[in-house]
């Protein structure tokens, strides 16, 4: 049986709480998340952490973990791939086609904290 965790999970990582949806966050990688009102070349900064690993120990919030952080650095504001919408009723000559795409903020995960101190 094989488990669904990531293969370098050795390391520090955290599990936040962005955008309405949880990310696995490791240091020193790039994440494409929903659009943030953020500058290019800014640092953000998110409070809300469920989940910490340092590698030894866990840190499980209820429901967030109280002084942990998680810095990020804005690398770019980009768009995902386009997605087209395609409704149709049969024998009713009724056709739409739409298109999406995605407004995306990708950032580098640059230190996680867990009361002032830094993990990575």
């Amino acid at each position: 049986m094989s488990e669904s965790t990531p293969t370098t999970s050795s390391g520090p990582y955290a599990i936040v709480e962005a955008s309405g949806q949880q990310f696995w966050l490791q240091p020193n990688r790039y994440y494409d998340i929903d659009r943030l009102v953020a500058e290019v070349d800014s640092t953000v900064t998110l409070d809300s952490v469920l989940l910490v690993n340092d590698g030894t120990a866990v840190s499980l919030g209820q429901p967030y973990v109280s002084g942990a952080s998680v810095e990020l650095k804005v690398m770019a504001h980009r768009r995902g791939t386009k997605l087209i919408v395609y409704k149709m009723r049969h024998k009713k000559k009724t056709r739409r086609k739409n298109g999406h795409r995605q407004e995306l903020t990708r950032v580098m995960v640059e230190s996680i904290t867990v009361a002032g101190k830094a993990l990575a």
